[in-house]
């Protein structure tokens, strides 16, 4: 199971694991798209709002068993220092990256365990390492879903579960447009002078962890470009 599937990382993840053998059920609220999706790698497309949980509630009911969930919704509003805080972005970021991962694997851990060999991959952010100028929201917001996906690992110690926290760095996708309200072209600045990561790549480390034997383990994966060094220090090209 995959959210945010309608794009980015959450989209290639479900190509990727479609590639491996997974029968993918992927979840977004945009369900044109996850249709589409859908039949081009024979998985299936379900609405889902993370945010909503009747929504989450009605996911999971579509799905009697799970081997993989890979908790990707979630997303940046907002470059706001914390005294122009806005309640309503910082209370979008907490419901879909932290309250949003919270009721998806709360909901799934019976079924992950019950099938023997579960798994658990959270994708998380160089945010929930880091702390910046300006991002308080999404970094707190993302220390947070770190929090709570890496207290699982102790939780269930000793049960056929295993818990992955993938957190990339710059990533071109639709992450900086949600984060600006799509102003395109400020987006676009964002990744100007570097090659940055694709959702491709982030995926391939996504199934290289899920596809290892049950006794491995890859606890946390950070990857970044090669031209950036943390959150706030990139080589850009002029």
């Amino acid at each position: 199971m995959v959210t945010g599937a309608s794009s980015g990382i959450g989209a290639a993840t479900a190509r990727a694991l479609a590639a491996a053998g997974f029968h993918v059920v992927m979840g977004a609220r945009r369900v044109a798209r996850l249709e589409q999706l859908a039949e081009e790698i024979g998985g299936t497309a379900v609405e889902l709002d993370v945010t909503d949980a009747a929504s989450v509630a009605a996911f999971v009911e579509r799905v009697p068993e799970c081997h993989v969930l890979v908790n990707n919704a979630g997303g940046a509003k907002g470059v706001a220092p914390v005294t122009a805080a806005d309640e309503a972005d910082w209370r979008w970021m907490w419901e879909t990256n932290v309250l949003g991962t919270l009721r998806l694997t709360k909901s799934l851990l019976p079924k992950l365990v019950a099938s023997g060999n579960g798994h658990v991959v959270t994708v998380t952010s160089v945010a929930a390492l880091e702390t910046y100028d300006n991002g308080s929201g999404y970094t707190s917001a993302k220390h947070a879903q770190a929090a709570l996906h890496r207290t699982l690992r102790g939780e269930h110690l000793g049960e056929p579960v295993r818990f992955t926290e993938v957190a990339p760095g710059l990533v071109e996708t639709e992450f900086s447009e949600v984060r600006f309200s799509g102003d395109t072209e400020r987006a676009a600045a964002v990744y100007r002078g570097l090659t940055p990561l694709t959702a491709e790549d982030v995926a391939d480390v996504i199934s290289f962890a899920v596809t290892r034997p049950a006794h491995v383990d890859l606890d946390q994966i950070v990857l970044k470009p090669r031209d950036q060094a943390s959150a706030t220090r990139a080589h850009r090209e002029s």
